[in-house]
């Protein structure tokens, strides 16, 4: 958004919370700067109109609690006006630790390229009298990487504009240009993706945010099309990134607390121990399923079945022998091996 966009926006917003009674458009035109211009003349007229409608969209898409009304029953044009019952923020309370977390989320979402959004969202918790400050985080320091595409698709997907980026997968030798209507960017198992329309497939797609290659260039005009209101982007980004199948097959694994979340995601069950978290997975193809769990390293440890163990291990020499490594030596039974699997 523009800066001279929201100038006028915050000025339409300060105008219409000053006033108990519906302020016409023409009295808005007249009041707020930004609005001005000669009514007599058609096609400013227009111009103006078609403005005020974007700016009153733009207002309601914020959750700012735009009235329309009457002053009176001899009034024959619709007024605005702001409700400050609806617009006010009720008391917010936060402990010192909570206090502490939105501290590092507004720092995490700065690093991803999110500063006005976090700027936006503590200006609003200090104007409900939370003092919140970003550096007072008791010694934790976000860390948080996103691709260059990251911010031009996100941008996309809000204003629902349609975006065209060449894409390389690793299959292919060169890139191939791509055009989608972009839904949404989500992060699923440490990757950023995008998923949206695509318009050359004219069907659902999902893209990797690292496998973009050069400028995301955004194309034609904001407002172009509506996603879908049912879609779940994490359940589509997973289905599409393929975990381990639900099968007949079942399989269990020692994770570390805290850790893979991608697994835990399709836990059939879990139980805890010393150790860790005990999960129960479903599968059908004993490899497939390996080569997913190798990707958490350490953290998981395969405990049975006997054929995914040996998937495990058999994959992990295939990796240490490409790097020039030796194998790793299986631990002693009842010790996890820092391979991810179990003898």
């Amino acid at each position: 958004m523009s800066r001279t966009r929201t100038e006028r926006l915050v000025n339409l917003v300060i105008c219409l919370l000053s006033t108990r009674r519906f302020l016409t458009a023409a009295q808005i035109a007249a009041t707020v700067p930004g609005y001005e211009h000669n009514a007599g003349d058609s096609r400013e007229h227009e111009a103006f109109q078609r403005k005020f409608e974007r700016d009153k969209a733009e207002l309601r898409d914020l959750g700012v609690p735009l009235e329309t009304g009457t002053a009176s029953a001899f009034d024959t044009e619709p007024g605005y006006r702001i409700a400050r019952r609806e617009y006010a923020l009720p008391d917010i309370h936060l402990e010192p630790e909570e206090t502490a977390a939105v501290g590092i989320a507004a720092r995490l979402w700065q690093h991803a390229g999110l500063a006005a959004a976090a700027s936006s969202g503590l200006l609003k918790l200090r104007a409900a009298g939370v003092d919140v400050d970003p550096q007072a985080t008791l010694g934790v320091e976000p860390v948080v990487t996103v691709d260059p595409a990251f911010g031009p698709l996100q941008a996309a997907a809000r204003e629902r504009r349609e975006v065209r980026f060449d894409y390389r997968v690793p299959e292919e030798d060169s890139a191939m240009t791509r055009r989608l209507q972009p839904w949404g960017v989500v992060c699923w198992r440490g990757r950023w993706y995008v998923v949206g329309h695509d318009r050359d497939r004219d069907a659902a797609r999902c893209f990797r945010l690292s496998r973009i290659v050069g400028p995301v260039a955004l194309v034609g005009l904001p407002g172009a099309y509506r996603p879908p209101a049912d879609v779940n982007l994490i359940s589509y980004v997973a289905n599409w990134g393929g975990g381990p199948p639900d099968r007949t097959g079942r399989a269990v694994v020692l994770v570390r607390p805290g850790r893979a979340a991608g697994v835990r995601r399709f836990a059939e069950h879990l139980s805890s121990d010393p150790d860790g978290d005990r999960l129960a997975l479903g599968y059908g193809d004993a490899e497939g399923l390996a080569r997913w769990l190798v990707g958490y390293g350490a953290d998981v440890t395969v405990l049975e079945p006997d054929e995914v163990r040996k998937a495990v291990v058999a994959r992990l020499q295939d990796l240490a022998e490409a790097a020039g490594e030796p194998p790793a030596v299986p631990a002693a039974r009842g010790v996890p091996s820092p391979a991810g699997a179990r003898p």
